[in-house]
Parts: C-alpha cells; structure tokens; sequence
C-alpha cells in the first residue's frame, strides 16, 4: 500500500491528467470552458466566484513554496523555522477559509437559485466534493499539528514530492506522516486526476493576454467633446 500510494498514485493521477487534457482538447473543445452560469444569476456570483478565484490562487502558490521551496533556501534568506511556520499556519489558514467561503457560496447558489440549479450536473457535484474535501483536509491537517512548532512537512512531504519528478520517489519518506496529512495528500492527487474531466479544466486556458491586450474599440469618441488626442495603439479610430 505505501508503494501504491506514494510511488504508483501520483504517476496515474498525473498521466489521466495530460490523457484528459489530449482528450478534451482533440474531441471535446466545445465543452472546454466552465459553463458560465452568469446568465441565469450575476448578483452573488460577482461576490462568490472572486473570492474563490483569489482564495485557490493562494491557496496553490502556498502549496508551491512548501513543497518545491527546499528549506535551505528560506534559511538563506534569513526566515527562520519558526517564523516560516507562523506564515505556513496563518497565511495558509486565511487562504483555506477564502477559498471555502467561495466555495460554500457557490454552492449556495447552485442550491437556492432554480435555473442554475438545473444547470449543475453529477459532473459539478462531484468536483466540488473533492475540491471542499482537499481544502478543508489541508486545513484540518495544518490546525491539528499546529501547537508548539507545528509537524515539519518540509522534511517528509516536500522531499517526497520533489523525488516524483527524478522519477525515484522516496515512498519511506511517507511513512511516518500523520495520517491526516496523508488523507489530503491523496484526495489532493484524486482532484488532480478529475480536473482534466470536469469544468475545472478552464484553468489550462486562462486568457492571460488579457492582461497586456488593448482594449476593443466598438466606437471611436468624439473629438469634439475630449478635444485632440493622438492615436494609440487600441484606439485607432474606426470611422463613422
């Protein structure tokens, strides 16, 4: 079983990963996007939806920094052991509870307002499950051995996940990691094996070069009114 889960699990979850991504981006294209709901209901999904988005972002880059981040490193830059688990067990705390609050609410709103309700499929149903279940595990698992300086993953988990990408995972390392760790750990590697197969595939494809692409001009202003300007790139005038 520790070889299963720590030395065969990861690999199957990250090759359904890449097969759904293949699959989906081959037959399914049309399906590759989150079904936006917004249509039926926009009020509380400006509210919910954010408040996800920016609670999973940290949520993820703090995943990043704890398991890739060698603890040499921080100690290089002068963070010590016990002011890295203070930001570990505070900042990572903060981030769980945002992102369940937007969970929670989403769910809310799948649940109260009909239209969206009939929009939700089993689909749906079951990656918000795994996806609540791996939050608030890791939650639980972090506030559980939080006292005095916390259970030190940075010397088990994060050597076992940086060994899966030499191909020669340290499967031992995992042995003797709370079991409450280790429960997240594999529902974390179940999610990632359904992302490619439900909605959460939109993330593969979020419209970064929005962020750096003019803005579309569907009437060029009047220069009477804002007086001359010389033209940028984006507002070219478009005529009369």
């Amino acid at each position: 079983m520790t070889v299963f889960l720590w030395g065969v699990l990861p690999y199957a979850a990250f090759a359904l990963l890449i097969a759904g991504l293949v699959w989906r981006h081959r037959y399914d294209r049309f399906g590759w996007t989150t079904r936006s709901s917004q249509v039926y209901e926009s009020k509380l999904l400006n509210i919910a939806s954010p408040v996800f988005h920016y609670g999973i972002l940290f949520v993820l880059v703090g995943h990043l920094v704890g398991l890739f981040i060698p603890e040499s490193w921080t100690d290089a830059l002068g963070v010590s052991e016990h002011a890295y688990h203070l930001l570990s067990l505070y900042g990572g705390t903060a981030a769980g509870v945002l992102a369940v609050a937007g969970i929670l609410a989403l769910i809310y709103r799948r649940r109260t307002n009909a239209p969206v309700f009939r929009a939700t499929t089993a689909n749906d149903k079951v990656m918000y499950l795994f996806l609540l279940a791996a939050i608030v595990l890791g939650m639980v698992a972090k506030l559980a051995h939080s006292s005095g300086t916390g259970y030190d993953y940075r010397h088990t988990i994060a050597p076992w996940s940086r060994s899966l990408f030499t191909l020669q995972p340290k499967t031992e390392l995992m042995v003797g990691v709370p079991v409450l760790y280790q429960v997240h750990a594999v529902v974390g590697m179940l999610l990632i094996a359904l992302v490619p197969y439900t909605r959460l595939v939109h993330m593969f494809s979020a419209p970064v070069q929005y962020l750096t692409r003019p803005y579309v001009v569907y009437r060029s202003r009047d220069p009477r009114q804002l007086g001359p300007r010389p033209d940028r790139r984006g507002w070219e005038r478009a005529g009369s």
